[in-house]
């Protein structure tokens, strides 16, 4: 973590100076987010690094979440917690999914046998475990990274969206009607608006979107208890296939005794909803000990319990737009998470690919909103995080299939077996790819960094810091402070010394007005404020020298403009892995990895190719005017 540049502050540098504005008129904002889940909370604390932009956020409930509803979190989320400084404190609290095992009828029909025991987590999959927290204390976190931000952000509770419509005003194109808990109303002008308030969406509603698809008509319960029982594997992730009671998964908590168990119930008839069946704690109590039987299940307290209905649906477009007549418009509305797609929640994605939306959206936001990007970044969000939906859907309507199927010694059971191994990377977040577009490059370059696949997320490696010889993930240096990534890769024999390659991009960066960094970063603003280069090496960090680095590589920054030295990594050669063999980077050549805010790959370059990195970055930054 970086602090300091602007000057020494005592206390905790992760309490951002205030704003001495922060206070003012909140019926205009730049930014008015309308539900306060994971994808609300993303989105507010994405929105919040940015001290000139006005956000409001409101939720019809009075006051935080105290109870968790999801608590399955993906590596991949982990990663982005990371973006964000907290995911050292999940870790630290949350329960680690390491292994999950598989259960089914024993030959006899009268028992159950394990089947299997396979590790979660493949090796080098991420450096991040898969975790389990309450939802309630994610939220948590974000809203302390909230309240720390230079706006001090935080949530206006008991206030209902009324009314949503598109206004005349060039400036504040959306107004928004809230009403409260008394009857009073007040109107928000709003440059944009999203709808993070969950599957009865009042945003999606009054666009007139729907949800499509179909139920499976089966009953699950769900609740987290306190119990004592004699199953082996009560701390491991389970699933359970009886032979005619149904099916469990056993999900333990953090803290080390709670566990969540969901719960098979019946098939819904007819127009029946989950709610018509009035489903009670010791109905699902009766349900898990008749599968778990011969094993015995001690209840001594039900902290949560509900039941749902499994069902999978998608609306057509996530923002105003609608799916026709796109071209030369600007979306105003969005909607993200459940307002737009919804699944059961046994594939633990909930959550996580809630939180993906909005960390996708909320850079692009901000980038239009400070007047960084063209406004047809927007329409990448709709386009990529909709195809996203549509995935888990498919998959996860051929994953509750499986766990439902009536044949539980058969060939259903194996098959659900190997769906689950072979998804595993899917359910851990990593395997998102998004399409070429505007700010995704073809694979024409792929070939110089094999490891980094474009359009996948950064995956991560360690490496030493050359200025200080500390070993660290260069991952965690892709904070979600809206700034586009620069790796350079440099090919064997490079030293950072003049005439090597990595010096030639340093000049042509630093002094060319064709530069993206020279083009876009505004006067008087960091000289990494949009574009953010880094250099790794393949020599070892004792053979490098910190004198010999370019000088863009220790650019001087902040109002004392101090040097920041944490631009240089080597590999890690004492202990591994290397990162250039681990992500197969081209020794001879090396590479340029144009690394999006988002943390996701959007192109490989030579290094010398400074005319195909001009007209990406052209292609929708707008030059500074400052």
């Amino acid at each position: 973590m970086q602090f300091h540049f602007d000057g020494f502050r005592p206390g905790d540098p992760h309490v951002l100076p205030a704003r001495a504005d922060r206070q003012a008129d909140r019926s205009s904002v730049d930014v008015l987010i309308v539900g306060c889940g994971p994808a609300g909370l993303t989105l507010a604390a994405q929105l919040a690094a940015f001290s000139d932009i006005r956000t409001r956020i409101i939720d019809r409930k009075s006051g935080p979440l105290e109870i968790g509803q999801a608590d399955g979190i993906a590596c991949r989320s982990m990663e982005m917690f990371e973006a964000f400084g907290f995911a050292e404190k999940v870790a630290k609290e949350a329960y680690w999914v390491n292994e999950t095992a598989f259960w089914r009828p024993d030959a006899d029909g009268r028992g159950l046998v394990r089947s299997d025991r396979i590790q979660d987590v493949e090796d080098g999959l991420s450096e991040m475990p898969h975790t389990i927290l309450s939802q309630a204390r994610v939220h948590d976190f974000y809203l302390e990274t909230m309240r720390n931000s230079p706006r001090r952000l935080a949530p206006d509770y008991c206030l209902e969206l009324a009314e949503l419509r598109r206004t005349d005003d060039p400036d504040y194109p959306v107004a928004a009607t809230l009403t409260g808990p008394d009857g009073t109303s007040e109107t928000v002008a709003a440059r944009y608006v999203v709808g993070c308030d969950g599957a009865r969406s009042t945003v999606r509603d009054l666009l007139g979107y729907r949800l499509e698809g179909e139920s499976a008509r089966q009953l699950w319960g769900v609740m987290d208890v306190l119990a004592v029982t004699d199953f082996p594997d009560i701390r491991l992730k389970c699933a359970i296939q009886s032979l005619d009671k149904g099916s469990l998964l056993i999900i333990p908590r953090e803290g080390g005794a709670m566990i969540r168990l969901y719960v098979e119930l019946d098939e819904l008839r007819g127009d029946e909803r989950a709610a018509d069946r009035n489903v009670t704690p010791d109905m699902l109590i009766d349900r898990v000990r008749s599968i778990l039987s011969p094993y015995s299940l001690e209840v001594r307290q039900v902290a949560w319990c509900s039941a749902y209905e499994i069902g999978q649906r998608v609306c057509d477009s996530f923002d105003d737009l609608g799916t026709e007549g796109r071209q030369g418009r600007t979306p105003r509305i969005f909607i993200a998470g459940d307002a737009c797609h919804t699944h059961s929640p046994k594939a633990g994605q909930g959550m996580n690919v809630s939180m993906a939306d909005t960390f996708n959206l909320g850079w692009k936001l901000a980038s239009v909103l400070r007047g960084q990007a063209t406004p047809d970044l927007l329409h990448t969000y709709s386009d990529e995080r909709r195809s996203k939906a549509v995935e888990l859907i498919e998959f996860d309507r051929d994953m509750a299939k499986l766990f439902s199927s009536k044949d539980k010694t058969g060939e259903d059971a194996e098959r659900f077996q190997q769906f689950f191994q072979k998804h595993l990377r899917y359910t851990a977040g990593v395997e998102t790819r998004y399409d070429p577009s505007i700010i995704t490059r073809g694979p024409e370059h792929q070939d110089l960094a094999k490891g980094l696949t474009i359009g996948m997320r950064f995956h991560s490696a360690p490496v030493i810091r050359l200025a200080d010889a500390r070993r660290l993930e260069l991952g965690h240096v892709l904070k979600a402070d809206g700034r586009w990534r620069l790796i350079a890769f440099a090919a064997a024999g490079d030293m950072g010394r003049p005439g090597g390659d990595v010096a030639k991009l340093c000049e042509y960066l630093e002094g060319d007005s064709d530069s993206p960094i020279r083009r876009h970063t505004p006067a008087g603003h960091d000289i990494d404020s949009v574009v953010d280069l880094r250099a790794v090496f393949q020599a070892g960090h004792r053979d490098m020298a910190v004198e010999d680095m370019p000088r863009l590589l220790k650019p001087a920054k902040g109002r004392f403009g101090l040097t920041d030295y944490e631009k240089v990594f080597c590999p890690d050669l004492k202990t591994g892995p290397d990162i250039f063999e681990l992500r197969r980077i081209d020794r001879r050549r090396g590479a340029l990895v144009i690394v999006r805010p988002d943390q996701f790959v959007a192109g490989i370059l030579p290094l010398t190719d400074f005319g195909s990195l001009a007209d990406f970055f052209r292609g929708f930054l707008l030059p500074s005017t400052a």
